[in-house]
């Protein structure tokens, strides 16, 4: 058929695209359009392209189109352009799959229509490496893991679905994939072009926005339903405008302004929005440093922290995924929609919810100590705040120096050669590059302060204990490729191992003559290191100050010999010239470490990256090529779920729920963990019986998390959590009452009896029912338990959306009413009459019947409806 905006399509002449199509919404012609925040425009641009009349209609256009009226009030539908998988939500997504494929054989239908619309990209990342390695020791079940992530599922998945690519395990984790490898800019498919974009169900989805990519984090179920073509809705959001201006200050890291915009974007209040960036110091970050500040999303509570592409983007592209050919294309492409961010041209400047201020020389570095990592000091600061140090009592930071002895110098030799300790002298330098040091571009500044230290004559002393332990090898390769090593080394800092060294104490012993010096003259000697743990007396039993620094400032230390050191106006040292060499003539500049990070590193670092991808084992590996997946029976891991067993239409419309009982009856912030855990199996629950039924042993039972495959396991699973608190029976722990019996039953056991009498049953609940981490089978298994609505004061929007995609009715209390206030116990019957049309936010009919003591049924006496309250005979109502 015609579509709707046809008058939209343009052709973009390119070699690269052979004259694909877009759709150019500048067509338009509409003022509002170049008012548009950037990321409101890609949403703009997929519901253009998109608009089919049934899922995605004409009003979404205008709705976004009108985004500074509607926000916050609008509703709309978005097609991402993939969807990003990892391997907890992935592979039950692809179990869901198959089983949809032997349902609809069964039914008679050709199970080949069963296919993803979505692109989607599933990573077996390093959750999957750790486990599989937990469950080779645990388990002994070789073959049983080798059927289940090698050579059947996922291989698979990966053969008879179109749309779905298989990311093998050992290449990298979700997150750096989506950037590295998988991220596109501008997308192909159905004779289009486009702007990419992605829905994910990990928590880092969010870092693809700083290369210019929209997409946030999804449920699993949600992803599903975006696999198989059904939109994304939300609610057109609040975009803040964060203008960056200022220059960031020479001795800031990567590390210092990526703390500093999380700061300030936390207090400015933004939970819930999209935060996009402008203004001139945007340019002054690269593409990791967007990246990062994009990742802190949860730490400030924003819902995406957008980046247009500019040209530091695009160079960022040429080292990653792009040829310059592609290059040329994406910004001809990305300027004739005007996605692309140009800062010199004020007129760009879109119309933002509102616009907060940051200014970046605001921003500077710090460090850490000399007892809490909590104590933060200025290094502007440092000389200043060691000496007060020295005069306060002992204490979090003082040491109780006397004014006289603060002046102590203790000469000493070493290697034959004379030197001198005071207060302050730095006796151990670390640099580490493992938690909050392991963004390349530290290490690498640390690397070019040493060359240029050493090609300025500069040295460290040989009593200061030095060392390297880079995070992992690719680290040392990075070093390596860059050419800083050898530099480091010379100045003493050479790579010792991988692992917890320094921070846990593990550091070679100081030499004698030092520790001797250090109690003769009772100084306060110090270390410096860029690890996470400076505890008083850890790193050295005679080092009483320490403080964490960033890599390039431990050098920086570590060549001055002392903390006690204003380095913006005292030389670090003197070279053989005799001339004073101060740490802003070697310090590197943002765009030498920028540069080296760009032009060196990351290009090798994905060309390793492509070469695994080619050789992976992955690809030696068979699977059967069939329309359905042959379970295997004997699977405890993969099972055929039974979501479609009773699949029909009249399955699919909705039904009314007649004489329910609560299974449970819960108070306020019940998360998805009390729901459905993903920790181990419990050797008295439910789902322990079923496995030991499979004849294995307590050692072989693993995670629920690493059984989300089974749903016999994960059914027995739900609301098997040891803490959760049901008030039919006063206790905590996954009991409940049989309130036809009267006994008290694990809750698995008592959903099942219900099940067999042809009970259905509801859930009594307080406020952000299903708060916490999102989890497919927090729905999934009370849906299978035979769960039909869940009545709470309020619901987590996720796990909400979760329940309606199982067909568990999310019912909500009237403002001002729960199930204290209606005076219900929990042991009613409650019977909800659901029309055939349901519109959102629609009031429905709740009637109760409560049970006497001898559990037959009398009608209470009164009638609650729109926070009223009056007496009615014989009937209770609630209306939710």
């Amino acid at each position: 058929t015609e579509h709707p905006f046809g008058h939209l399509i343009d052709t973009l002449q390119s070699e690269q695209y052979e004259e694909r199509r877009y759709f150019n919404p500048q067509k338009l012609r509409d003022v509002r359009y170049e008012k548009l925040p950037f990321c409101m425009r890609v949403l703009l641009e997929s519901t253009i392209r998109k608009c089919d009349g049934f899922y995605i209609k004409t009003d979404d256009v205008s709705s976004i189109l009108d985004w500074q009226k509607q926000q916050n009030q609008a509703e709309v539908a978005f097609s991402p352009a993939r969807v990003l998988l990892q391997d907890f939500t992935g592979i039950p997504a692809m179990v869901d799959l198959a089983a949809m494929r032997d349902a609809l054989a069964k039914q008679g239908v050709d199970p080949n229509l069963v296919n993803p619309r979505c692109p989607t990209d599933l990573i077996v990342d390093h959750s999957l490496q750790i486990d599989y390695s937990k469950w080779q020791y645990l388990c002994f079940k070789t073959q049983e893991l080798r059927l289940i992530f090698h050579n059947s599922l996922l291989q698979w998945c990966s053969k008879a679905f179109k749309n779905i690519n298989v990311v093998p395990p050992d290449i990298n984790t979700v997150h750096q994939l989506n950037l590295e490898y998988l991220c596109q800019v501008v997308q192909e498919g159905e004779g289009f072009i486009y702007p990419d974009s992605v829905v994910g169900t990990d928590s880092h989805t969010t870092m693809i926005n700083g290369l210019g990519i929209l997409g946030w984090g999804v449920g699993g179920i949600e992803s599903e339903a975006v696999m198989l073509g059904q939109p994304v809705s939300l609610t057109l959001p609040q975009v803040v405008g964060c203008k960056l201006v200022g220059t960031i200050s020479p001795l800031a890291t990567s590390i210092d302004i990526v703390l500093g915009i999380t700061k300030h974007l936390r207090q400015a209040g933004i939970g819930g929005k999209f935060v996009e960036f402008f203004g001139p110091g945007v340019q002054q970050l690269s593409a990791p440093d967007r990246t990062t500040i994009a990742n802190m999303c949860p730490e400030y509570n924003a819902t995406v922290s957008f980046f247009p592409v500019d040209d530091i983007t695009l160079q960022h592209f040429k080292h990653t995924i792009c040829s310059e050919e592609k290059l040329v294309v994406l910004e001809d492409y990305l300027k004739a929609i005007k996605l692309f961010r140009s800062y010199s041209d004020q007129s760009e400047e879109p119309q933002y919810s509102e616009v907060i201020e940051m200014n970046l020389s605001s921003i500077v570095p710090h460090v850490s100590g000399p007892k809490r990592p909590q104590d933060r000091v200025a290094v502007t600061c440092m000389k200043e705040d060691f000496i007060n140090c020295l005069n306060e009592k002992v204490g979090f930071k003082g040491f109780h120096i006397s004014k006289e002895k603060q002046a102590t110098q203790v000469p000493f030799l070493h290697e034959g050669a004379e030197y001198n300790l005071a207060h302050g002298s730095v006796v151990i330098a670390a640099v580490i590059s493992c938690t909050n040091n392991c963004n390349p571009s530290v290490m690498l500044a640390a690397g070019l302060l040493a060359k240029k230290a050493i090609e300025a004559g500069l040295k460290v002393k040989p009593y200061i204990r030095t060392s390297l332990v880079p995070g992992s090898g690719i680290v040392t390769h990075y070093l390596n490729t860059s050419g800083v090593l050898p530099y480091l080394r010379k100045l003493g800092f050479e790579v010792v191992g991988y692992g917890c060294a320094t921070c846990v104490g593990n550091t070679a012993p100081l030499p004698e003559s030092v520790v001797d010096a250090i109690k003769q003259g009772d100084l306060v000697a110090c270390g410096v290191l860029s690890g996470n743990r400076h505890l008083e007396g850890r790193l050295c039993d005679c080092v009483r100050a320490n403080y964490l620094a960033s890599p390039p400032l431990v050098v920086a230390y570590a060549i001055a010999g002392t903390v006690s050191i204003n380095l913006e106006t005292e030389p670090l040292g003197v070279n053989s010239e005799g001339k004073d060499v101060y740490l802003r003539d070697i310090w590197p500049s943002k765009e030498e470490v920028n540069h080296t990070e760009e032009n060196i590193v990351i290009a090798s670092m994905f060309k390793e990256l492509r070469s695994r991808m080619e050789v992976s084992f992955w690809n030696s590996l068979e699977s059967a090529e069939s329309a359905l997946f042959p379970w295997d029976p004997k699977s405890t891991y993969i099972r055929c779920p039974s979501f479609f067993n009773k699949l029909s239409k009249e399955a699919c419309t909705p039904q009314s729920i007649e004489g329910a009982y609560p299974l449970l009856f819960l108070g306020d912030k019940v998360t998805t963990d009390h729901i459905s855990p993903a920790g181990s199996i419990a050797r008295v629950s439910a789902a322990a019986k079923y496995l030991q039924s499979k004849r294995l042993t307590p050692r072989e039972f693993n995670s629920y998390g690493a059984r989300r495959g089974n749903d016999a396991v994960m059914t027995r699973g739900t609301f098997a959590s040891i803490k959760l608190q049901n008030r039919l029976i006063g206790k905590t722990g996954p009991r409940t009452l049989h309130i036809p019996s009267g006994q008290t039953l694990d809750v698995f056991e008592a959903a099942e009896r219900y099940q067999r009498d042809g009970v259905p049953l509801i859930i009594l609940a307080g406020k952000e029912y299903g708060s916490g981490s999102s989890r497919d089978w927090a729905a999934k298994g009370p849906y299978l338990m035979g769960v039909r609505a869940v009545i709470a004061e309020s619901f987590e929007k996720i796990h909400r959306n979760h329940l309606v995609g199982m067909g568990i009715a999310p019912l909500q209390f009237l403002s001002g009413q729960n199930a204290d206030s209606l005076e219900l116990c929990g042991k009613e019957r409650f019977t909800i009459n659901i029309p055939q049309e349901l519109t959102p936010r629609q009031q429905l009919v709740v009637q109760v019947e409560r049970l006497t003591t001898d559990n037959t049924s009398v009608h209470c006496s009164i009638y609650f409806e729109r926070c009223s309250q009056v007496t009615h005979n014989n009937s209770a109502t609630i209306v939710v």
